[in-house]
């Protein structure tokens, strides 16, 4: 029996997802880490612009590091700039690489294929079609026991009515840690494909197979607050030409100005801010948070405030320790 859940922003949706596996999850523990799991989830989310999620103190998101990994898939990478966002992944890679990561997958399957260009090019020659395809997990590659392994399936189109629909399927969901973070990236890429194709965004569609909690993260997930319906904070409109599409992902990654695009510009001011946040410049990251208008704004500062916080709370400890 699929379980379907739906709200209008990511944090009503994560939420909702979060107390339904928390409540009705069976316990499995594979690879020996205990988890509780809801298998056959659908999530519905009706405005994908309404992607980053921002519920404290309970689940403060890095929002620095939600748009590198954007940028870092949608340019076809898998180069380890991406560690210096998220250190722990480190930890998934091979030989210094993450085997599984999605941009070559997506940019360059078998080293030659763009699915994200065919997806663009299909819909332009036959709106009405169902092959609007893009394919991750790759069993010639996947079974040959790497520690990183797609997550995520693939990502289809629908183009109905002047509307882009987009649905993603996962064979497996962290509910408490990936899912906002994929929520991210996946809306991202259905945004920009409705303006490569000229449709209205439609509704975004999640699958999962397995949608699991660790038992690590329940003490966390039990103090999280209510998202109350009301007004929605939206990210700014992020649709850009195709033709120009991979020089801006250059210009966003090294932190640079996109005048044309504000939104792509706030995107590449919260990579450079993080970045000096990372090389102890910290007076410096947080001014540019501050600066930063909206919804990655907000986030952004509080990230840092998440982080001082860590900071004093080991301070202390140390010194008890001592």
């Amino acid at each position: 029996m699929t379980i379907s859940l739906k709200g209008d922003s990511a944090a009503l949706l994560f939420a909702e997802a979060v107390r339904e596996t928390a409540d009705r999850g069976r316990p499995v523990s594979p690879r020996g880490m205990p988890t509780r799991e809801l298998l056959g989830v659908h999530l519905t989310l009706t405005r994908s612009r309404a992607r980053l999620l921002h519920l404290p103190p309970a689940r403060v998101l890095n929002p620095a590091f939600a748009a590198a990994e954007t940028v870092w898939h949608l340019n076809g990478s898998d180069a380890p700039w991406i560690f210096d966002y998220n250190s722990r992944l480190r930890r998934y890679a091979d030989d210094g690489l993450l085997r599984g990561a999605y941009g070559p997958r997506m940019r360059r399957w078998g080293g030659n294929v763009d699915q994200l260009a065919q997806v663009i090019r299909t819909l332009r020659e036959d709106p009405d079609s169902r092959r609007a395809v893009i394919q991750l997990y790759d069993p010639t590659r996947d079974a040959a026991g790497h520690r990183d392994v797609p997550c995520t399936l693939g990502f289809r189109f629908q183009l109905r009515q002047g509307r882009l629909h987009m649905s993603t399927t996962m064979r497996s969901q962290d509910v408490w840690i990936g899912l906002p973070y994929d929520l991210f990236f996946a809306t991202v890429l259905h945004e920009l494909t409705a303006g490569w194709v000229g449709a209205d965004l439609g509704t975004y569609h999640h699958h999962v197979d397995s949608l699991h909690l660790y038992e690590r993260d329940m003490p966390a997930a039990v103090t999280l607050p209510l998202a109350e319906a009301g007004p929605v904070a939206e990210m700014p409109e992020l649709a850009v030409p195709w033709e120009d599409f991979d020089e801006l992902l250059g210009k966003v990654r090294r932190g640079g100005d996109v005048p044309a695009h504000p939104g792509w510009s706030q995107m590449g001011a919260a990579m450079r801010s993080y970045r000096l946040w990372k090389s102890g410049e910290l007076e410096r990251a947080e001014a540019i948070a501050t600066e930063l208008t909206g919804p990655l704004g907000r986030s952004l500062v509080d990230w840092y405030a998440h982080l001082r916080a860590r900071r004093a709370s080991r301070a202390v400890a140390v010194g008890v320790v001592r």
